[in-house]
């Protein structure tokens, strides 16, 4: 078991240094795109912080253990507005909500966040669950991103063809590649420990790999308060958590069948409402989260994994 645990252990390292090389690779291809750090957080660094996800994903898949990609995706999104985005406020004392995410615009994102929950409420994840997420994704995205953008971002792609680039994208790519391996070791050993210590897939993939799979965010968390840069890397944050449904429609309907969960998904579903709404409300007060409202959602997430342990 010794020997299991060290390759765990090294699975989730190699996690966190290949996603380091993809998404600093991917901050300096913004530098030299003309793409506002807005959109460029949102999508390229929330599309490649989800890489991680996308790796456990898809070996899940091959090894046919659906219930450890619900697991991840579902804890990841708690992860990240109950541990991460909390340490990006308390950290830096206060953390300012962009513009872009005021209004209408940020219910309907926490609405998209929230849909995978909801779907595994019933214990089974269908197609049409999987076509519903898909379609609201498709939706916030179209909300989000309407053609002047897009045009936009066109004109832009003339200054991504240089050497710089090229080697940015190598180490993206490479970063990538060792996601993906990692991974892959992830998977086997969540299923060996699952079945050794007799903890449920699902309890594992919720409360452990998705903090593997954020351990990069959690780095770039602490950096970003360091460098007083928390305002982009909160969009990134936010762009990850809604790749992370469109994640769940994407493998979900890949499965090719019904998924029929074996734990039961109450208390999560709870945690993520409760935070959702909490975060709402906070994020409407003066734009911004504060240093006490980062708190107090920190302490949810404690609650969180405690109630795991109780119940």
């Amino acid at each position: 078991m010794l020997a299991n645990g060290l390759i765990y252990l090294s699975a989730f390292i190699g996690t966190w240094i290949g996603s380091g090389l993809a998404i600093n690779s991917a901050e300096k291809i913004s530098k030299l795109s003309g793409v506002s750090q807005f959109t460029i957080s949102f999508l390229l660094i929330g599309v490649l912080s989800s890489t991680s996800e996308l790796s456990v994903g898809i070996n899940s898949l091959i090894k046919d253990d659906p219930e450890i990609f619900i697991g991840n995706l579902v804890g990841a999104s708690i992860v990240l507005f109950l541990l991460i985005i909390p340490l990006l406020a308390i950290g830096g004392k206060k953390l300012n909500i962009d513009k872009e995410f005021r209004g209408f615009h940020l219910p309907t994102i926490l609405l998209v966040i929230a849909l995978p929950s909801f779907f595994v409420l019933d214990g089974e994840v269908g197609k049409i669950d999987s076509l519903i997420v898909l379609s609201f994704f498709l939706i916030l995205f179209a909300i989000l991103h309407n053609r002047k953008k897009v045009a936009r971002r066109r004109k832009s792609l003339h200054k991504w063809l240089n050497t710089k680039v090229f080697k940015e994208f190598l180490r993206l790519f490479f970063g990538i590649a060792i996601i993906f391996t990692a991974g892959n070791f992830i998977v086997e050993e969540t299923s060996y420990f699952s079945n050794e210590l007799g903890v449920p897939k699902f309890i594992l993939s919720l409360l452990l790999i998705s903090i593997g799979t954020n351990f990069p965010e959690l780095i770039i968390a602490l950096r970003s308060i360091v460098m007083r840069k928390a305002k982009v890397v909160f969009a990134g944050y936010i762009g990850s958590a809604t790749m992370n449904t469109l994640l769940f429609g994407v493998f979900s309907l890949l499965y090719g069948k019904n998924i029929i969960l074996t734990n039961s998904y109450t208390i999560s579903l709870a945690f993520v409402i409760i935070g959702l709404i909490l975060f709402y409300i906070f994020a409407r007060t003066k734009n911004s989260l504060s240093r006490k409202e980062g708190l107090a959602l920190l302490s949810l997430y404690l609650i969180f994994l405690v109630s795991h342990f109780i119940f």
